[in-house]
């Protein structure tokens, strides 16, 4: 699948022309189908994003299988092979080390609903994993669990994910949870932000539902 390969090539470059990740940091998936097998293209392991060509991309299936004879998988393979195994609805995964988000997940805390796009990661807060070595089991299993109910969460004293039904919404999306970063930072530079209710973040949710059927 070229197309889906060039897919991957065209937004991890976006990774380092928008400072989502720089270099070779962060890792970007499309699930796919090869030969019948179920699975996801990623980006390889150490390689700059800026001189990925199509045959650097790695196919690996829900299994976890990957041909040892080419490119390595990125690092971080296991929780993309997780999150497709677990989320039917995630079809392109992006992983960055985003300068904000990663600021904010070495505090090992969500971030509350001190602003109403908090709901764009699909709940009342974000998510923040439990810290895990990277590249583990463990730090998939971490991940998972913080992204029950949600489509991005923060990773502990690492960066964020993100996904979506397709590779654009899951780039935007991961965007979007950099800039309310971004800001969370700055509000906590005034003092502690005043938090919105449960009752309005509900209100909140199914507004966002009905927007994306919109």
């Amino acid at each position: 699948m070229k197309r889906l390969r060039q897919q991957i090539i065209k937004f991890s470059k976006k990774l380092n022309s928008t400072n989502l990740s720089t270099l070779r940091s962060g890792n970007i998936s499309i699930r796919a189908k090869e030969g019948g097998v179920e699975g996801f293209y990623i980006t390889p392991s150490g390689r700059k994003y800026s001189s990925l060509k199509t045959k650097d991309i790695v196919f690996v299936s829900l299994k976890g299988i990957y041909d040892k004879k080419k490119r390595k998988p990125s690092s971080e393979w296991k929780f993309h092979q997780d999150i497709y195994v677990h989320k039917d609805d995630a079809k392109a995964i992006v992983h960055s080390h985003s300068t904000c988000a990663t600021a904010v997940s070495t505090h090992q805390k969500h971030i509350p609903a001190f602003h109403y796009m908090v709901a764009v990661a699909g709940g009342e807060d974000i998510k923040c994993s439990k810290y895990a070595t990277f590249g583990t089991k463990n730090l998939s299993r971490n991940i998972i669990k913080a992204l029950k109910n949600r489509n991005a969460c923060l990773i502990s004293n690492h960066g964020q994910v993100a996904f979506g039904e397709n590779i654009e919404t899951a780039f935007e999306l991961a965007q979007e949870i950099e800039n309310i970063c971004h800001q969370y930072i700055n509000a906590l530079r005034i003092g502690i932000p005043k938090i919105l209710s449960k009752k309005e973040m509900k209100i909140v949710l199914g507004k966002f539902k009905n927007y994306k059927k919109g």
